[in-house]
């Protein structure tokens, strides 16, 4: 008798644990239950969607185009893809680029790798670079120098070996002379581009 009685609170126990469990993995799994899913799923028309997203976006394009001409957009900024390397940059940055770099001083070059530009009421973000023609940055070498002297010493303790070496890293400093926006936002139409003075 002891027996049955240990084995129905056994039963019991386990089934209430479980109907709790399920109850709360239910409430927790990330799935619709069981209720929800012989309701059809609501129709939602894309076209209108569509058409309310395309009119807010040229909405938003028409005021950029709107403060480019009027030249209200205030002080532009950009970043640029150059050497391996991202930089912000505004007009009368000075930017250091490390590494050898073929211009020399005095070279005026143009920025091409824009990956997004913006001001003081905008941002236009490229995937991953803005088109080409759409904002061109111009800049200037001003100087080429070397970094500070890095010494790297090596010793092995009792064998008489010991070294050192210098070195010294080449640097180009470069100048951002303008960042433009040159074409309209949602425009097709391509800028020329300068292919005497484009190095980079």
């Amino acid at each position: 008798m002891s027996f049955l009685v240990q084995s129905v609170r056994h039963v019991l126990r386990h089934t209430t644990q479980r109907t709790t469990l399920t109850g709360a993995m239910r409430a927790l799994s990330l799935s619709p239950g069981m209720h929800q899913q012989n309701k059809p799923a609501p129709v939602v028309d894309v076209a209108a969607i569509t058409k309310d997203q395309q009119k807010e976006c040229q909405l938003i394009c028409d005021r950029i185009n709107q403060q480019v001409a009027k030249a209200e957009q205030g002080r532009l900024f950009a970043v640029v893809h150059l050497c391996g390397k991202q930089f912000k940059i505004t007009p009368g940055d000075i930017i250091l680029v490390e590494g050898y770099w073929p211009p020399t001083i005095g070279d005026e070059i143009s920025l091409d790798k824009v990956l997004l530009a913006g001001a003081r009421d905008f941002t236009i973000v490229g995937r991953p670079i803005l088109e080409p023609g759409l904002v061109t940055v111009k800049a200037t070498v001003i100087e080429k120098t070397l970094t500070h002297t890095k010494t790297h010493f090596k010793k092995k303790r009792r064998k008489q070996y010991m070294r050192i070496n210098f070195q010294r890293s080449p640097n180009t400093m470069i100048r951002i002379n303008s960042i433009e926006v040159t074409q309209t936002v949602d425009g097709t139409s391509k800028a020329k581009e300068d292919l005497s003075r484009r190095l980079f």
